[in-house]
C-alpha cells in the first residue's frame, strides 16, 4: 500500500504488461489460479447473474507498481485456485477508455482497488484499497461473501455496512460506521487489522487528516502486528503529512506516526511483499523531507535503493523485476544519482517491449542526466505505446525535455496537445488536478 506516488499505497493480478487483449478468460489467463475476465464488465456481470455469484473486481493500471506486485506475487499464487468458484472474476485496466463506464459507476481513488459487487443490484458491497497477502485476500473473499449473503450481526454487520458505504464513495459515513465496528468488536476480533486499515483508508479519502493520524496512533497498539498494521502506520503518516505545515498538531503527528512506520520496517519482520516494504521506505523519506532533514533523506534513500536492488535481483522473471522499477527510479532521484536506476530500466525496456513505462521513466532520468536527445527518443517510444489518461503524464514529461532543450515553442505545443487530448477522454478517467497541472505549466511558458 502506498500514498505518496501514483499508486497511492492504497492499495491487481497475474503478470502485468501494457498490452491487453480481449481474449476469453480461459485463453488470456491459461494456467492462472483465478479465471479473470479481462476488461468486459457486461460479460462478467451477466455471468455473475447467471451463476448467482458475487463479482470480484481487480481495478489496476500498468503504471501502478503495487498492482504489478499483486499480479506477480499474490494473485498468481496457486493456493488461490481453490477459491475460483466463489466469485465471477473481472480485471479492469483503467488505462483503457473502454473501461470508463465502469469507473463512472464505481469511482477509483487509489490503485489497485478491489471490489466485491452484488450483480443483482450492481451495488458495491466491499471496496478495498491496498495490497494484501494471500491470507488477507482470503479474508476479503469471506467478507465479500458474507456481505452478499447477509445475516451477520454486531461488529461484523457494522464492518459490512462500512464496506458498503465506502464502496458507494461515502467515505465520511464509512469512517463513522467502521469506527463503531471497532468500538463494538471484542479485543481479539479476527477482522480488527482489516477494519483499522479500511477505516484509515476511508478517513484519508474523506480528508479527515488529523482524526485519521490520531486514530492510527490509537488503534495500532490494539492491533496484531501484520501487513494491516504496517499499512495502518503508513496511512497514519500519510494523513499527518496531509496536514498544512502551520497546523498546530502537524509536527507532533508526523513524528509520532513516522515512528510507527519505522517500527513496521524493524524486526521482527512483518510478512509483506517487497513492494509494501518499499512503500514504507518511501513514506519515511517523505517524512524526512517534511522535516527538511537532507541527511536523513539521503541515508534512507540509499538504504531503500540497496534494498530494491537486492529484491530485484531475486525476481523470478522480468514482469516481477519490473515491479521495482518505479521505486528504484524515485530512490535514485532522491540521491541525485539517476544513473543508479538507468540500467534496470533499459533492461526492462528490452524485456518488456510493449510496456510504455520503461521508456517513459527513462525519458525523465536521461533528462536529469542532460542526455536530452536520448530523453526525447525515449519519450517518442513511450508515446507510441501509451494509452488513455496516462498519455498526459508522458506528454508533460516531454514538455520538460523540450524546455531543457530551450525549445519553448515545442514545449508549449506539446502541452497544448496534452490539454486538447484530455478533453477527448471520458471525465471519469481524467484527473482535474492533472489537467490543472498541465495548464499551470503551460501558463508558465507563455509570455507575460
Amino acid at each position: 500500500m502506498r500514498i505518496p506516488a501514483a499508486c497511492l499505497l492504497l492499495l491487481g493480478l497475474v503478470a502485468c504488461t501494457a498490452a491487453t487483449t480481449n481474449a476469453p478468460a480461459d485463453e488470456a489467463h491459461a494456467g492462472a489460479p483465478l479465471p479473470f475476465i479481462e476488461d468486459d464488465y457486461s460479460r462478467a456481470l451477466a455471468e455473475a447473474k447467471a451463476k448467482g455469484l458475487p463479482l470480484f473486481v481487480d481495478v489496476w493500471a500498468p503504471w501502478c507498481h503495487t498492482c504489478r506486485s499483486m499480479k506477480a506475487y499474490v494473485l498468481s499464487d496457486k493456493a488461490l485456485a481453490r477459491h475460483a468458484g466463489r466469485f465471477v472474476w473481472l480485471e479492469v485496466n483503467t488505462d483503457l477508455t473502454s473501461n470508463a463506464a465502469f469507473q463512472e459507476k464505481y469511482p477509483v481513488e487509489f490503485w489497485p482497488t478491489l471490489y466485491v459487487i452484488d450483480p443483482r443490484q450492481e451495488k458495491a458491497l466491499l471496496r478495498f484499497a491496498g495490497s494484501a497477502t494471500v491470507a488477507q485476500l482470503e479474508k476479503l473473499f469471506e467478507d465479500g461473501e458474507r456481505a452478499y449473503k447477509g445475516g451477520v450481526t454486531g461488529a461484523e454487520a457494522l464492518l459490512a455496512r462500512g464496506d458498503a458505504l465506502y464502496g458507494e464513495g461515502r467515505s465520511a459515513e464509512a469512517s463513522e460506521t467502521l469506527s463503531e465496528a471497532l468500538a463494538e468488536a471484542p479485543a481479539d476480533w479476527s477482522r480488527r487489522g482489516r477494519a483499522v486499515e479500511s477505516l484509515l483508508t476511508a478517513m484519508y479519502g474523506a480528508k479527515l487528516y488529523e482524526p485519521c493520524a490520531r486514530k492510527a496512533l490509537e488503534e495500532l497498539p490494539k492491533t496484531q502486528r501484520s501487513l494491516s498494521w504496517a499499512n495502518g502506520a503508513l496511512l497514519g503518516l500519510s494523513c499527518a503529512l496531509g496536514l498544512p505545515e502551520d497546523h498546530a498538531a502537524s509536527k507532533e503527528l508526523r513524528v509520532a506516526t513516522e515512528a510507527k512506520v519505522a517500527e513496521a520496517l524493524a524486526p521482527p519482520a512483518i510478512d509483506m511483499a517487497a513492494d509494501d516494504r518499499s512503500g514504507l521506505y518511501e513514506m519515511r523519506v517523505a517524512a524526512r523531507e517534511a522535516e527538511k532533514d537532507e541527511a536523513g533523506v539521503k541515508a534512507l534513500s540509499e538504504e531503500w535503493l540497496k534494498y530494491l536492488e537486492a529484491e530485484a535481483a531475486k525476481a523470478p522473471n522480468p514482469d516481477a523485476r519490473s515491479v521495482f522499477d518505479s521505486h528504484r527510479m524515485v530512490a535514485a532521484m532522491k540521491l541525485g544519482a539517476p544513473e543508479r536506476a538507468i540500467p534496470a530500466l533499459e533492461q526492462s525496456e528490452k524485456d518488456l517491449p510493449q510496456d510504455y513505462n520503461p521508456p517513459a521513466r527513462l525519458a525523465t532520468l536521461y533528462r536529469l542526466q542532460g542526455r536530452l536527445d536520448d530523453a526525447l527518443a525515449a519519450s517518442d517510444r513511450a508515446l507510441a505505446l501509451v494509452q488513455g489518461a496516462r498519455r498526459l503524464s508522458v506528454l508533460s514529461g516531454r514538455a520538460d525535455i523540450l524546455v531543457a532543450r530551450k525549445d519553448s515553442a515545442g514545449a508549449v505545443k506539446t502541452l497544448e496537445e496534452a490539454i486538447a487530448f484530455a478533453k477527448t477522454l471520458p471525465a471519469s478517467q481524467v484527473s482535474p488536478r492533472a489537467v490543472a497541472g498541465l495548464e499551470k505549466k503551460l501558463a508558465g511558458l507563455q509570455p507575460k
